[in-house]
């Protein structure tokens, strides 16, 4: 019988830097900034390919609660250090209207080997993400989960989008982001490997053919970590509202015991090509959570809501076994009222109505973007 996985969870998320008085990216805040940043929060902040960037991650945690106390005070902390100088955090993947060429990479050997091999590919990642890690310890098991999720990437995706803004304009998508990041390699859905063996072989190969240093720069939707036994989410728009992110960290981790107790009983998610998921992936890219996913079994469109109410549904034993069936639920007010890159655009398109400029409504939507960061953190 499979030994139970602990199932620990570790939640990262990126942000973007703006200047109060502009409302557009600090190209290059001060050193002391990242200096107190340290100081008030340690190894839990990194700084990100641009300098624009900040990364935080949560320690490794046993419950949702736990991580989400560890997440609400993170934010705090940053969004206090920066108002010190004049700047704020915001959660979004995209900003309204910065210009990716005014940009400056992080001064780091990593991010210089970055920016040297990837070209204008790596210049244009004005981007931020979510990643969700959960505790697999058993590599063969961890495997069999990582061949089985992809399925559902799509509907996480959907939950999340915030970014619906590029270079000042509307694109149409509700996750620009992804549109940028897919020009990257080494991105995308996961192929499927036969084995851990199979998957350290090919990793193996990049490596001896010197194109990559380590499996860490592959970026894939959803990867095995390369430095912990862990299934990495990576799918996601980094979340504005904080109970959001929560709701999805918690859905992933359901889901990912939903299958380890099928695979237990010696069962498994049906296989779907990835021709059809990505297919699904492109639906919620477009559309978030406004529209229909696929529904491969019925060969037809299904609504989104209806869609999460089958995934809640199926894992409503394993948000119960977790205690998180209040943070698995809130995904029904995201599908309801909209993702972050909905509030977005109701919050321009309201400033237009009410006869804004279009750089006046992309500044409302920075100031949106700043207070909904912080306001359910204030309250956890």
């Amino acid at each position: 019988m499979l030994s139970e996985p602990s199932f620990t969870i570790g939640i990262e998320e990126e942000y973007l830097l703006v200047d109060r008085q502009t409302r557009d990216l600090a190209v290059d805040p001060p050193p002391a900034f990242f200096a107190d940043l340290e100081a008030a929060i340690g190894s839990a902040v990194t700084s990100e390919f641009l300098r624009c960037q900040v990364e935080i991650g949560t320690t490794v945690c046993a419950s949702l609660a736990d991580a989400r106390t560890e997440l609400a005070r993170l934010r705090q902390s940053v969004a206090g250090v920066a108002e010190r100088y004049g700047l704020a955090p915001i959660a979004a993947s995209t900003h309204p209207f910065a210009e990716w060429s005014s940009q400056r990479n992080t001064d780091k050997a990593r991010y210089n080997t970055l920016a040297h091999d990837l070209q204008v590919v790596a210049r244009r990642l004005l981007i931020c993400g979510m990643h969700v890690h959960i505790g697999i310890e058993d590599e063969v098991l961890r495997f069999d989960l990582f061949g089985q999720l992809p399925y559902f990437l799509p509907h996480l995706l959907a939950l999340s989008t915030s970014s619906p803004f590029w270079r000042g304009k509307e694109t149409g998508l509700h996750s620009y982001r992804l549109a940028v990041w897919n020009e990257v390699p080494r991105t995308g859905l996961p192929p499927v490997f036969a084995s851990p063996d199979e998957y350290h072989r090919a990793v193996d190969t990049l490596v001896k053919a010197g194109e990559i240093e380590d499996a860490t720069k592959i970026w894939w939707d959803l990867r095995p970590s390369a430095r912990f036994p862990t299934l990495e989410m990576r799918i996601t728009d980094v979340c504005t509202n904080l109970d959001d992110a929560i709701a999805i960290a918690a859905l992933y981790r359901c889901v990912v015991r939903m299958l380890y107790r099928l695979r237990r009983a010696n069962q498994c998610w049906r296989s779907y090509s990835s021709f059809l998921v990505d297919e699904n992936r492109w639906l919620a890219q477009r559309f978030g959570p406004t529209r229909s996913l696929i529904d491969f079994g019925k060969g037809e469109p299904v609504p989104f809501a209806d869609l999460l109410e089958e995934m809640l549904a199926m894992v409503r034993e394993d948000a119960e076994f977790f205690g998180c069936v209040a943070e698995v639920e809130h995904a029904r007010k995201i599908a309801a009222g909209g993702t972050s890159a909905d509030h977005q655009l109701r919050v321009y398109e309201q400033a237009i109505a009410a006869g804004g400029t279009p750089d006046e409504a992309l500044r409302l939507v920075v100031d949106h973007l700043i207070a909904e960061t912080l306001r359910a953190s204030k309250a956890g």
